[in-house]
């Protein structure tokens, strides 16, 4: 199989299983905290892929991965991994599953300014363009008369700030160490680690609880952070970062779909048109840039 389409079924279906995984995340904390539930789902993702790294790569990376500049790029991004997923938690305590998830995807829109901000890319002037589009949906999005939707809504956005950090790094990461098994086993055992020192301080952490949230966990990490960052990791392995952003935006779509169908979480024409708006402006800040390199040769 060419490894451009492998990499785009492998980021599709990633979008699907994150979507429908904001499903498993809303109802897995009747008894257990954001950072309790998140430690548990990513430890349960690393455990998914350990035989899988045994297998296929371990061989191959036991004098690489101990090198300073691997071990640093693992604990940057195994905290970025923890953080986002954490705030996503939180976000889903306050508001519904569509806007936890639609919020998240402000990412794509981010990409550029952690790019240009760190690494001196350019930044397109379609993303100023799109910020707009986003602000103007968000409000559509936002109940602002409910204070905790509005306090859910801020996290959600923040949270994006993780995964626009988290999608740079990784890609960056892949290009000196290209080993996406490691990556995502490595990423999913430091994050739940971090996940678990804050559950520690600020939750109690009962394995009990745990178990009664134990499908919803299970969910969440064997397919959602197992799987489906494996999936990530593949699916920018062979597409460029733009690409690959506007596939993954498709879990904001997925999300509200699944919550309206499962959660009976009702979506008002109101905020159709703010998802629509969202998903219009992630898209356009991808696509304009690709336009611009193909007719004039620049970006």
């Amino acid at each position: 199989m060419n490894k451009k389409i492998f990499s785009l079924i492998c980021a599709i279906s990633c979008s699907l299983i994150w979507g429908s995984a904001f499903i498993a995340q809303d109802m897995g904390m009747d008894y257990n905290g954001p950072f309790t539930f998140t430690f548990g789902r990513l430890f349960l993702g690393f455990l998914t892929l350990v035989p899988f790294l045994l297998i296929f790569e371990y061989g191959k990376i036991k004098s690489l991965i101990i090198k300073k500049e691997n071990i640093f790029n693992l604990l940057l991004i195994g905290f970025l991994l923890s953080a986002g997923n954490i705030l996503q938690q939180y976000a889903l305590l306050y508001t519904d599953v569509a806007n936890t998830a639609v919020f998240t995807v402000f990412y794509v829109v981010l990409v550029p300014f952690v790019a240009y901000y760190f690494f001196s890319k350019n930044i397109h002037k379609s993303v100023w363009l799109s910020i707009i589009i986003c602000l103007f949906g968000g409000i559509l999005l936002t109940e602002f008369e409910n204070i905790q939707v509005r306090i859910g809504d801020s996290i959600a956005i923040f949270n994006a700030l993780f995964w626009a950090f988290h999608i740079v790094f990784i890609s960056r990461f892949l290009k000196i160490f290209n080993y996406p098994i490691t990556i995502a086993c490595v990423q999913c055992l430091l994050a739940s680690l971090f996940a678990l020192c804050a559950a520690l301080v600020f939750e109690n952490v009962q394995f009990s609880n745990m178990a009664l949230d134990g499908k919803e966990m299970i969910y969440a990490g064997v397919l959602s952070s197992g799987l489906a960052f494996l999936l990530q990791i593949y699916g920018q392995q062979n597409l460029s970062p733009a690409p690959v952003a506007i596939i993954f935006s498709l879990e904001g779509v997925f999300a509200s779909v699944f919550g309206w169908i499962i959660l009976s979480q009702y979506l008002t024409e109101i905020k159709v048109i703010g998802i629509m708006l969202i998903l219009f402006a992630v898209i356009f800040s991808q696509l304009a840039p690709m336009y611009d390199k193909k007719k004039y040769g620049r970006i």
